[in-house]
């Protein structure tokens, strides 16, 4: 991994490729050259296979590469609140998160700071850390980002928004969005599989995939769901979600302005059952 000094210099580490100096100046994700996390806590509110019993040890960091209109975190990603940290003091969490028995370290929209990242998992690791760690994102990744997280990343758990441009453009601000998702994943799946679980129930390994469906783009949901059935086969694991509502500026869009209904759920849902995929909850 680059130094983060050196990083962040002409910041190339996400598709938007600003090229920024953040020491100078903030690119699109909002964040400079120090860490910044909103929250680290024991989460009960993700898939059962990462919160087990004990929880998902999860560390929300501030700011996003993706600029997404409905964003139920926006105050996180969007309005960038949270405290600076040190790698030191990032550590020490994902240490303590350990010795609360979490399953795993939970990463959540890492990637326009993973340089600052993996330098504390590490110094983690030489301090006893064992857990599995988790890189929760948007799917908006860098394939050469993603390759020197190999071997540091157990569980990869993209979030695959969509593959129409139209709604990548309008909605996420990033127009590439759906090329970008589709190689990222493959490299993904490529280094870890597909999801292992073990004997406690827990995920240890593999990739865990997330698609919220979006009122009006039940197709858009089926293309997705076809494709990952097509490159990682039936034992690919995903949430098929139904929790959408219209956050942030959502409202301003008239046509995502609502919930999604129990027809266009099921649709969805259902079809990731006919196609045999190992669903997150059934």
């Amino acid at each position: 991994m680059i130094p983060a000094t050196e990083a962040f210099k002409n910041c190339t580490i996400c598709p938007r490729n600003c090229g920024v100096d953040r020491e100078k100046e903030k690119g699109f994700c909002k964040t400079g050259i120090k860490l910044k996390v909103a929250s680290a806590f024991a989460h009960f509110g993700e898939e059962p296979v990462l919160t087990g019993i004990y929880g998902s040890g999860t560390i929300f960091f501030s700011g996003c590469n993706l600029g997404c209109v409905f964003c139920q975190n926006y105050d996180i990603s969007h309005l960038c609140e949270g405290e600076e940290i040190t790698v030191e003091e990032l550590t020490e969490i994902m240490l303590y998160l350990q010795a609360n028995r979490c399953h795993n370290i939970n990463l959540v929209t890492p990637t326009h700071q993973i340089p600052l990242i993996v330098p504390a998992i590490l110094k983690a690791k030489e301090k006893g850390l064992s857990v599995p760690i988790v890189y929760n994102c948007g799917g908006y990744e860098k394939v050469e980002t993603l390759k020197e997280l190999e071997g540091i990343v157990d569980i990869y758990m993209p979030d695959i928004k969509t593959f129409n441009r139209n709604f990548a453009t309008k909605y996420l601000k990033a127009p590439d969005y759906p090329e970008v998702v589709k190689d990222a994943v493959l490299e993904m799946f490529r280094q870890v599989g597909n999801l292992e679980i073990g004997s406690d129930g827990t995920a240890k390994r593999g990739v865990l995939i997330r698609h919220l469906v979006m009122p009006g783009y039940t197709g858009d949901s089926i293309e997705i769901l076809n494709c990952i059935k097509d490159t990682m086969g039936k034992g690919a694991y995903v949430n098929v979600m139904d929790q959408y509502f219209p956050a942030y500026r959502a409202s301003e869009f008239p046509e995502i302005a609502r919930r999604i209904t129990e027809e266009e759920f099921l649709t969805v849902y259902n079809h990731a059952k006919k196609l045999g995929l190992r669903l997150a909850v059934e």
